[in-house]
């Protein structure tokens, strides 16, 4: 059965459909949502059957953990079991925006929601449609791409029915992203001080480098 395709708009999400958005994802469906990178497969990640369904439709290694999209610095000390400062001044330059940060992950997550690392990847992103869909639902919701390992990453809605129109119920068509580069990723869950770019994206190293030294 072909995905239903649901037009929102990309700057002021309309309630209604934020609402049955929300609906989908408590009744633990996957839904394909644009970010202000590429395109993303949302479920709420402690439902562990949807999470296991992006794995599925990715035919992606469950070694890998999955990202989630969060609302505010708020929402990710509610994730975070060790809050580390160099957490705060990144997200005080780059959130909201294409940034990932690993921390380590609070109990408050379920282990096989962070892929039995004991780590997550959070981010703000730079968009109001997922913004609006985690703060109606009161979680965080999971943002690994819309697309089938090994393939490219999705810009647009189309795109993302090409490749996944079988696969996920509900697509949202919030128009073309952004950006054509993916976030940069930063890792903050070595302890001791220690930080890792695991992933130069759409912000350059050099930035991130003279944010921590701040």
């Amino acid at each position: 059965m072909s995905a239903e395709i649901l037009r929102v708009h990309p700057d002021e999400p309309q309630p209604d459909r934020i609402d049955y958005i929300v609906s989908c994802l408590q009744m633990g469906d996957v839904v394909a949502l644009p970010t202000d990178t590429f395109y993303g497969l949302a479920v709420d990640p402690v439902n562990l059957r949807a999470v296991e369904r992006i794995y599925q439709i990715k035919t992606r290694q469950k070694h890998k953990p999955l990202s989630l999209l969060i609302a505010s610095l708020a929402q990710a000390y509610t994730l975070v079991r060790d809050a580390d400062p160099m957490l705060d001044k990144l997200a005080d330059r780059f959130w909201p925006g294409p940034l990932t940060i690993i921390v380590r992950a609070s109990s408050k997550l379920p282990l096989r929601s962070t892929a039995n690392t004991g780590n997550v990847a959070l981010r703000v992103p730079d968009s109001a449609i997922p913004r609006a869909v985690v703060e109606k639902l009161g979680l965080p919701i999971t943002a690994t791409s819309a697309n089938l390992q090994g393939a490219s990453e999705c810009t647009h809605a189309a795109c993302v029915r090409d490749q996944l129109g079988d696969r996920v119920p509900l697509i949202i068509d919030g128009g073309p992203t952004g950006r054509s580069l993916p976030t940069t990723i930063v890792d903050l869950s070595l302890g001791s001080g220690r930080w890792e770019i695991l992933r130069e994206g759409a912000i350059p190293t050099h930035e991130i480098v003279m944010a921590l030294q701040r």
